[in-house]
């Protein structure tokens, strides 16, 4: 495991020698994902970030959780497009009470269609776990969404170690783990290198890297100018070298903030997944698109 010295000075060197050396450990294919909102907004964090939380006046489009078949039927979708597996992402906290039982029926009935089931409904307590091992569920996301250092400027409505808990129980029974971060809300260089360390111990199967992409009305509007294209490159290169073994997932901001020549150059050195499609509150790439990218970059399209 490298220290945080050595991964600041391979973040400062020369950024062409910088993406060859993150390029030795890329996978040989490109993996897609995508994502369903099962329920968006009114959340009751306040993650300073973000559209859906029920803190700011974001006038975005809400709904409850969907029903079983909505879901599937979108998943079905989602794979004929190239995804390789479909995450059911929720707003809140924690898994509501009274839906959990049907986030479970969904996770069973993507399983039931051969489609790669996951999750990313919030902090979870070891019941929780518990059932969705029991589901069969393939894989949950929960990011750590920054440093431990810099988290309390990103939410204090609940902490950095609830997240981690989440984590370790879903470690524990033997779920993969999707846990990644967004990049650009104004942390330091040094506080990346951090990010990197603390996944690297995490050692997660995927780490999604998403680029802020500022919200109005959110108290990250103006923060369009805390990193640019550059750094976002090091930043996933770092990832990369610092965690060899996971898949480093290009995710929200790609289309918003990185131009094709950046894109194009994520793919070719420090990136081994993605999501197609659109995200949550912001649209993506076609998946035809992206397809064709990685082709043209002499990459293949994970199957």
């Amino acid at each position: 495991m490298y220290t945080k010295a050595e991964l600041l000075n391979l973040y400062n060197m020369n950024l062409e020698d910088l993406l060859k050396e993150s390029q030795k450990y890329l996978k040989d294919e490109v993996e897609f994902c995508s994502i369903i909102s099962a329920r968006t907004g009114k959340c009751s964090q306040n993650c300073r970030y973000c559209a859906q939380s029920s803190h700011y006046n974001t006038e975005i489009y809400t709904h409850p959780l969907l029903a079983v078949d909505t879901v599937v039927d979108a998943a079905k979708d989602s794979v004929k497009n190239g995804a390789d597996r479909v995450a059911i992402v929720t707003s809140g906290k924690t898994p509501d009470e009274s839906d959990f039982d049907t986030m479970l029926d969904m996770i069973k009935a993507l399983n039931k269609e051969g489609i790669k089931s996951c999750a990313s409904i919030g902090i979870l307590n070891e019941e929780q776990a518990q059932q969705l091992a029991e589901a069969e569920l393939v894989r949950f996301h929960h990011n750590i969404n920054t440093c431990k250092s810099y988290h309390p400027e990103i939410c204090t409505t609940h902490t950095y170690e609830d997240r981690i808990n989440t984590v370790n129980l879903v470690k524990k029974y033997g779920i993969e783990l999707c846990c990644g971060v967004i990049i650009g809300m104004g942390e330091t260089v040094e506080q990346r290198i951090e990010m990197a360390l603390e996944l690297a111990e995490i050692n997660p199967e995927s780490i999604p890297v998403n680029i802020l992409t500022p919200i109005p009305n959110t108290p990250f509007t103006g923060y369009i100018d805390k990193i640019d294209e550059e750094n976002v490159l090091r930043t996933l290169a770092i990832f990369k070298i610092a965690c060899p073994k996971s898949s480093i997932r290009l995710a929200g901001g790609k289309k918003a903030r990185l131009s094709q020549e950046s894109i194009e150059k994520a793919f070719k050195y420090c990136v081994d997944s993605t999501i197609v499609g659109n995200y949550l509150t912001t649209t993506g790439f076609s998946p035809e698109d992206d397809k064709k990218m990685i082709e043209n970059l002499g990459r293949k399209v994970a199957t």
